[in-house]
């Protein structure tokens, strides 16, 4: 084996990292199963059939980071129909912070307990303590179920459709839904009072069921020597046999349909700090030919006109749409400020199609139950805007998540468009987990429509795995080592083709409900296309980024994936009357892929990475072929 062939190298082509992902080991007790990964569960399943998503006793820190326990003492027992798990888990932070808690978990045919126990050793400072239970949400949406509450009532529900900004279920102590027909699962949860959150709100394909009110004060303390003692129990009844789950090594199919709309315009994000970093790269800037650049200003982060004007020579040299995303400070009179914004705008010569405004304070997350921040009406903010910048498209919502969107609607009739970003390692930064928010992506788009209506253009952006700005607390997460870390800004899977195959699926998702715009990366920095302190190394991304940009904006044809949790594409239609087709395997494993229609191809995988080139033609027909894992194929014919 040659080193570019190692297993090692292999990872690093395909996640930017060599480090291993936590192993799962998978147990069975008779018709249930589950996966264990790190001292959780996951994948839990009867019959084949997803249950719950996940069940996880975790610890988070004052800005919602979650510790990443280091287990001890993990001892396994498998046989007779069961299986049990035991173990101590410590949860370490930079400032010095310790806790240790317990693990034990039972399963059996027809269901588990998993209990939790923490006994601080000093004052320990928390957001969460406890257990986390996650119901999947594409068979479940809108779904029937029956929640037992704290006092003993049960009183039958459904789990929202359109994503509910606040909690759907408070004072819980159980939920009852259907798995499949005639079978029927009960969560159980003791030791605190339960709540239920909609996750989709975050992008996280999960309904999240969660230990402590977020109306109580957080962060709170922990008292030394006082234990935390929860339980989580699962009972499956089953009165009919459950139906097999389908093969999920079948051919995946490609079925196309008619010309709709337009693809999303493919643009890139140029904060101030990487505006010199991105000139300096113009030829590589050229060859992607986004049609939207995203300029972001901060007055509060003390950017003014020596950004503006790196901005105006970047826009100068793109033929694009140029858009400012602009932070209103709001500390002076509204007028005050974009007056003085137009201004500098105007003495920097730089050429602007559009630009969004959001109020500073609106960055940081209110939770439900919390106390809005003292804030000018947004009415307010968007005529101002519009009246320093009366011949530009005026965009509004939010810079932060949906889950901002939804709690704080904007006076869509006073806007051109609406905005807001996604990013997929909120609450978890595993490979499967953020592969599977692009599952929740078309609830959140059908969600926004509902909110701004259809016919309001809607814009997504900047959406990249690695997250820009925290509105959970102080700071993204540090992340020096390069690990797969929730919150962190720089994430090691923008290196390998991971980032590649997540960008076409986000895109194809996007592409199903006729977003005008998606920002997907940006050019350099730690979501960029190229390599960090490695000028001109054009990271796999950079070539998926390419392909979206060509099509951006071209007669989008419809193409539905017969597995999108496997593969996801999109096609649109060239001026000279041909298809395109962009297609990402989703998965760490090879799949079988039924194609539409053939032509001249290209392939993005591992085999390109480990070479240090570029995409490679290969030739495809209209029969099955081998898609490599996260690999991404362009057709065009």
């Amino acid at each position: 084996m040659t080193a570019a062939t190692s297993p090692e190298a292999r990872r690093r082509a395909l996640f930017g990292t060599p480090e291993l992902e936590p192993q799962a080991r998978l147990l069975e007790a008779g018709a249930l199963s589950v996966e264990l990964i790190g001292g959780d569960l996951r994948n839990i399943r009867f019959h084949g059939i997803e249950v719950l998503r996940a069940i996880s006793f975790l610890v988070r820190d004052k800005d919602w980071g979650t510790y990443a326990p280091v287990l001890h003492d993990l001892a396994i027992e498998e046989g007779e129909g069961r299986f049990a798990v035991g173990y101590r888990a410590e949860c370490a932070g930079a400032g010095g912070e310790k806790l240790v808690y317990q693990g034990r978990i039972e399963g059996r045919p027809t269901g588990l307990v998993f209990e939790g126990e923490a006994v601080p050793e000093g004052d320990f400072l928390t957001n969460r303590c406890g257990f986390t239970v996650l119901h999947p949400i594409v068979a479940l949406a809108g779904a029937e179920v029956e929640v037992e509450h704290v006092d003993g009532r049960r009183v039958p529900a459904r789990l929202p459709d359109l994503i509910d900004p606040a909690q759907p279920f408070k004072d819980m102590r159980a939920i009852t839904h259907t798995v499949a027909p005639g079978v029927r699962a009960t969560c159980r949860l003791e030791g605190d009072t339960f709540e239920m959150e909609d996750q989709r709100n975050w992008s996280d394909a999960s309904y999240k069921t969660y230990v402590r009110p977020l109306a109580l004060p957080w962060p709170y303390v922990l008292p030394a020597g006082v234990p935390v003692r929860q339980r989580v129990t699962l009972d499956i009844v089953a009165e009919a046999a459950a139906a097999p789950t389908p093969r999920d090594d079948a051919p995946v199919v490609l079925t196309p349909g008619a010309t709709r709309g337009r693809l999303p315009l493919f643009g890139l994000v140029i904060a101030p700090e990487e505006a010199a970093a991105t000139r300096g790269a113009a030829d590589e800037l050229a060859h992607i030919a986004p049609q939207t650049l995203l300029f972001h200003i901060d007055p509060t982060a003390g950017h003014g006109p020596v950004e503006l004007a790196a901005f105006a020579k970047l826009a100068a040299a793109q033929g694009g749409e140029a858009v400012l995303e602009y932070v209103v400070p709001c500390a002076r009179p509204l007028d005050a400020e974009l007056g003085d914004l137009a201004g500098q705008v105007a003495a920097a010569g730089l050429r602007l199609d559009a630009i969004a405004v959001s109020p500073s304070v609106d960055r940081r997350s209110t939770p439900p139950g919390s106390t809005w921040p003292p804030c000018p009406p947004l009415e307010e903010v968007y005529a101002a805007a519009r009246r320093a910048f009366p011949a530009l498209r005026l965009g509004g919502g939010m810079f932060s998540y949906f889950t901002e969107l939804n709690r704080k609607r904007p006076p869509v009739a006073l806007l051109d468009y609406v905005t807001h970003c996604t990013c997929p390692i909120v609450h978890d930064a595993d490979d499967r987990a953020v592969m599977q928010t692009l599952e929740a992506l078309p609830f959140i788009l059908r969600s926004a429509r509902a909110l701004i209506g259809a016919d309001t253009p809607y814009r997504i952006g900047p959406s990249t795995i690695g997250m820009r700005q925290n509105p959970y607390g102080a700071r993204v997460m540090p992340n020096p080592e390069r690990r797969r870390v929730p919150m962190a800004q720089i994430d090691p899977r923008q290196d390998g083709l991971f980032a590649a195959a997540f960008l076409v699926g986000t895109a194809a998702r996007l592409a199903e409900a006729g977003v005008e715009s998606f920002i997907g990366a940006a050019l350099t920095g730690p979501f960029g296309l190229l390599g960090e302190g490695e000028p001109g190394r054009r990271r796999p991304v950079f070539h998926a980024a390419r392909w979206l940009a060509a099509i951006g904006g071209a007669p989008a044809i419809a193409l539905v994936s017969a597995d999108p949790a496997r593969v996801l594409a999109l096609a649109g239609a060239t001026q000279a009357g041909d298809r395109v087709m962009l297609a990402a395997n989703l998965t760490p494993r090879e799949q079988a892929l039924a194609l539409p229609f053939g032509g001249r191809a290209q392939l993005l995988d591992e085999t390109s990475v480990l070479a240090g080139e570029g995409p490679r033609p290969v030739a495809v027909g209209t029969g099955a072929l081998t898609l490599p894992p996260y690999a991404v194929l362009r057709v065009e014919g």
